[in-house]
């Protein structure tokens, strides 16, 4: 095993080094950045930057999921959380979609507004390519905080590498992932049958909106804020 030659430290001290090149270029282009090294971390770290009486609105994200951040800010009990994914026992969805979209919108006028981020380039850009386009339109503009969370495998060389990562491998498993867990239409895109991004002009495609972020102007300074985390995490 390669544990017993003891490469997870090395490859922890990689992360850490491309991962402190990304927060300098972040902060660069006038958006908050920190590293932290575990998920427990980064949950601290996301629960102190969202001030009593401010009001949540989640985008979708497993990474979000994997920090437990949701259950953590209900269980603190010091906010208005809106969650349009909210899952039951069987990890199904349990808002009915009109409601669901009425909390989407409402990510638009929230306090803070939390979400991951697809890709980020050593460069400090922020790569996303989604399919609902809810998440990226709230990073782009809306909420008054948003804060980014993301395992430090999602640190790619720059754009290009970003975009082709996404339409390689995170759609196709995402894509997937939502055909055998929440039973959406996905299961006859070309990506979901071989695994390889076809550029296909299916109705059920996911890859609709492409965005990159390369920083916010001076006024809007600290409205973004990326927490980078060292394990792999997300999709």
């Amino acid at each position: 095993m390669l544990d017993e030659w003891g490469l997870n430290e090395d490859k922890k001290w990689l992360y850490e080094e491309r991962a402190k090149v990304v927060v300098k270029n972040l902060e660069k282009r006038n958006v908050n950045a920190k590293y932290v090294s575990s998920r427990q971390e980064a949950l601290s770290a996301v629960l102190e930057m969202i001030p009593e009486g401010a009001t949540v609105v989640r985008g979708n994200s497993c990474t979000l999921e994997q920090i437990g951040i949701i259950p953590e800010l209900r269980k603190r009990n010091q906010n208005k959380v809106l969650d349009p994914y909210e899952e039951d026992a069987s990890g199904a969805w349990i808002v009915e979609w009109e409601e669901a979209e009425r909390m989407r919108r409402e990510a638009f006028f929230s306090d803070v507004f939390l979400t991951g981020t697809s890709a980020v380039t050593l460069d400090g850009k922020l790569v996303n390519i989604d399919g609902h386009g809810n998440r990226v339109a709230a990073i782009i503009f809306g909420p008054k905080k948003v804060i980014v969370v993301a395992g430090v495998n999602k640190i790619v060389k720059n754009v290009d590498e970003g975009l082709l990562r996404i339409q390689e491998v995170a759609t196709p498993i995402v894509a997937r992932w939502h055909t055998t867990k929440h039973h959406l239409p996905y299961g006859d895109l070309p990506c979901v049958k071989t695994g390889i991004c076809a550029d296909c002009n299916s109705d059920w495609r996911i890859c609709r909106y492409i965005t990159i972020v390369q920083g916010t102007m001076l006024r809007q300074k600290g409205r973004i804020n990326v927490v980078l985390i060292g394990e792999e995490l997300g999709i």
